[in-house]
C-alpha cells in the first residue's frame, strides 16, 4: 500500500477523473509554485472505480477555483488545517474565465490586440458550453470533456 504523507496546512483535490491529474496540474501552473505538490494517479475508489488526487501544502490562495471548476465542477476541494480537513468546497462552472483558455478565431480582436485578456463566457451551463466576449467565438478543446 502506498502512504503519501498527510498535509499540515493545504488543499487536497479529491475526486478528480483518472487521468485528469496532469491537465489540472498544467492549468493551475503548479510548477511554478514554490510549495510541495503531490499527485497520487490511479487510486482505488468505491464511488469512481479510479481517481486522481492532487495534495498541495499551502493556502487556498495559491490556486484559483474558477480554473479547476472550469476544468471539471465534480471535483472536492479539502482545505486542510492544523493537519484535518477543516472545510470542503463543491465547485461550480465559473460564469466568466479570464485569461484560462484562447480565442482560437484568427478574426478575433484579441488575435490583433494581444495585450486585450481573453474572457469567455458562460452560454450555456447544461452544455458546458463558453464563448469568447469580444465575438463570441465558441471554445472548444479535444482534451475537455464536453
Amino acid at each position: 500500500m502506498l502512504n503519501i504523507s498527510g498535509l499540515n496546512e493545504g488543499l487536497v483535490l479529491d475526486h478528480i477523473p483518472a487521468g485528469k491529474s496532469m491537465d489540472i496540474y498544467n492549468y493551475l501552473g503548479l510548477g511554478k509554485l514554490d510549495c510541495q505538490v503531490a499527485i497520487i494517479k490511479n487510486c482505488r475508489s468505491d464511488k469512481m472505480g479510479r481517481k486522481d488526487i492532487i495534495k498541495i501544502e499551502g493556502g487556498i490562495d495559491l490556486i484559483d477555483l474558477d480554473v479547476l471548476g472550469f476544468v471539471d465542477p465534480g471535483i472536492t476541494v479539502n482545505i486542510v488545517r492544523g493537519g484535518k480537513i477543516s472545510e470542503k468546497k463543491k465547485l461550480m462552472l465559473p460564469k466568466k474565465l479570464t485569461n484560462v483558455i484562447k480565442c482560437k478565431n484568427p478574426r478575433c480582436i484579441t488575435t490583433i490586440e494581444q495585450e486585450l485578456p481573453h474572457v469567455f463566457f458562460l452560454a450555456d451551463k447544461e452544455k458546458k458550453v463558453y464563448r469568447c466576449l469580444y465575438c463570441e467565438e465558441k471554445y472548444s478543446s479535444r482534451r475537455r470533456n464536453k
